[in-house]
C-alpha cells in the first residue's frame, strides 16, 4: 500500500483557469468622420443606447484544505475520499485509494453483518445508537449509504449484493415480506401503503447514491415521486397543523435522490425551481405531523422549508446536521442561490484554524437518517477524527459548491 507521502506527491493544489478573453465588439461598418461631433450631436441618444457595463464579480477566494495533515492523521475512509474527491487522483493512485477506503476496520465490521439475502438482519430503515461501534441492528438503507460513505465502490461484494432487495422496493409490492420491519403496521391498510411509500422513497435515494441514475427502474420511480411533490408544492400551501394523507411534501430521502441525479434534474428544471424557493423559505416549528388512515403520525423526515432556518454557529452536537444539509444542497447545486446559507458555510471556513482544520468540538449526534450515515466515519471517541470529519466534510462542501480548493 502506498504511502500518505506518495500520494500527497501526486496531487497538487488547484489554480483557477484564466478569465476568458474579453468579448470582441465589431466597429460600425460606417463610423462618423468626428467621433467627438457625432457624441455632441446626440449624447441622450447614445446614453440611453448604450448599457453599462457589466461588471463582474471577484472570483471566490480559494479554500485551503490541510491535504498533508489529512492523509496523516485521518481514518482511513476520509484519506481515500480525500484523495478521490479532493486531489483527484487517477490511476494507481486512486485504485490504492480505493482499497485504502476498503480497510477501514469500522467499514469491515459493517460489511460483515450483511446476510445472503442482501440485507443486514431483514431490517431496511433502522438506524442503531450513534455511538455503537457494532452497528447493531443496522438496516439495510443506512447501512448500504454508510459503506458508500467510507468509499467502498458500487461493484464491492456488500453492495453489489444489495441491489436485488433495493430494485424491489421501487415496484412497491403487495407481499408484506417487502414491508420488513414495518409489518407491525399491517392491521391498518393506509399504514401498510404509508410504510412502502417511505421504503420506496428511501430505496430510490440510496441507488441513485450508488450511481444508478440511468437505469430505468429508479428513473421511473424518481418521476413518480416528483409529479407527487410538484403537485403538493403547486397547490396552495397547507395551513398550520396536521397534514392530509394525500400530501407529499419533499422528504430527506426524495432530497437525496434528486441531489444524486443530475441529469434528471435538469431534464425537470421548472419543477426543481419550485422545489428550491419551497426550501428557501421559513419553515415552521415543530415536528410535521400528518393523518394516515385513522392515525396521526409524527412525520420528523418531511421538510416543510429551510431546515437550517435561524442556525447560528452551529454547536458540537449539531455540527453533523448542519454539514449534511449543507452538502446535501450543494450537491442539489442551490446552496449558492440562498444567501444565509453562503454565509453559513462562509463562518464555517473562517472558523477553522490558520491551516484549515476544523479544531471545535464535534458532539455525537442523535440517530438521524440524514446524517447517521455520514458522520462520524471515524471512531466518535476519538476527537482527532471528529476533526478531520469535519475538515474533510467542509473542503468537499466547498468543492461542490464551486469554490476553489488550495491543497497544501
Amino acid at each position: 500500500m502506498a504511502s500518505a507521502a506518495g500520494f500527497a506527491g501526486s496531487i497538487g493544489p488547484r489554480r483557477a483557469s484564466p478569465d476568458p478573453d474579453p468579448e470582441h465588439v465589431t466597429a460600425p461598418v460606417t463610423p462618423p468622420t468626428d467621433p467627438f461631433d457625432a457624441l455632441d450631436e446626440a449624447p441622450a441618444t447614445l446614453a440611453a443606447s448604450s448599457p453599462p457595463a457589466a461588471v463582474r464579480p471577484p472570483p471566490p477566494s480559494p479554500v485551503t484544505v490541510p491535504m498533508g495533515w489529512l492523509l496523516d492523521k485521518a481514518p482511513y475512509a476520509i484519506r481515500a475520499r480525500a484523495l478521490l474527491e479532493l486531489g483527484n487522483v487517477t490511476g494507481k493512485a486512486a485504485e490504492d485509494a480505493q482499497r485504502i477506503a476498503i480497510a477501514h476496520r469500522p467499514a469491515v465490521r459493517l460489511a460483515l453483518g450483511q446476510g445472503r439475502d442482501g440485507t443486514w438482519g431483514g431490517r431496511m430503515l433502522t438506524l442503531p445508537r450513534s455511538d455503537d461501534p457494532e452497528f447493531t441492528d443496522v438496516g439495510t438503507v443506512p447501512a448500504v449509504r454508510r459503506l458508500a460513505e467510507y468509499g467502498w465502490p458500487t461493484d464491492s461484494p456488500p453492495l453489489w449484493l444489495a441491489r436485488r432487495p433495493l430494485f424491489r422496493l421501487l415496484a412497491q409490492d403487495d407481499d408484506p415480506r417487502f414491508l420488513y420491519e414495518l409489518r407491525t403496521e399491517l392491521p391498518d391498510p393506509s399504514l401498510a401503503q404509508h410504510g412502502r411509500l417511505r421504503l420506496r422513497e428511501a430505496a430510490a435515494a440510496t441507488l441513485a447514491q450508488l450511481g444508478f441514475e440511468t437505469d430505468p427502474r429508479l428513473r421511473g420511480a424518481a418521476t413518480r415521486l416528483l409529479d407527487r411533490m410538484g403537485a403538493f408544492l403547486k397547490a396552495e400551501a397547507p395551513a398550520a397543523g396536521v397534514l392530509p394523507e394525500s400530501a407529499l411534501p419533499p422528504s430527506m430521502d426524495a432530497l437525496l435522490m434528486l441531489a444524486h441525479m443530475p441529469v434528471f434534474r435538469n431534464e425537470h428544471a421548472e419543477d426543481m425551481s419550485r422545489l428550491t424557493a419551497f426550501l428557501m423559505q421559513p419553515a415552521p416549528s415543530g415536528v410535521v405531523k400528518q393523518r394516515v388512515g385513522k392515525t396521526t403520525l409524527p412525520q420528523p423526515r418531511l421538510i416543510m422549508g429551510d431546515p437550517l432556518v435561524d442556525v447560528g454557529d452551529p454547536d458540537g452536537k449539531s455540527m453533523p446536521r448542519v454539514l449534511a444539509w449543507l452538502e446535501l444542497f450543494a450537491r442539489l447545486g442551490i446552496l449558492r442561490r440562498h444567501q444565509p446559507w453562503c454565509v453559513l458555510l462562509d463562518r464555517l471556513l473562517e472558523l477553522r484554524d490558520h491551516e484549515g482544520r476544523w479544531t471545535r468540538p464535534v458532539g455525537t449526534p442523535a440517530p438521524d437518517p440524514l446524517t447517521w450515515p455520514t458522520a462520524p466515519l471515524g471512531s466518535p471517541a476519538e476527537r482527532g477524527e471528529w476533526s478531520a470529519d469535519a475538515t474533510f466534510r467542509l473542503a468537499l462542501i466547498a468543492r461542490l459548491s464551486g469554490r476553489p480548493l488550495e491543497l497544501v
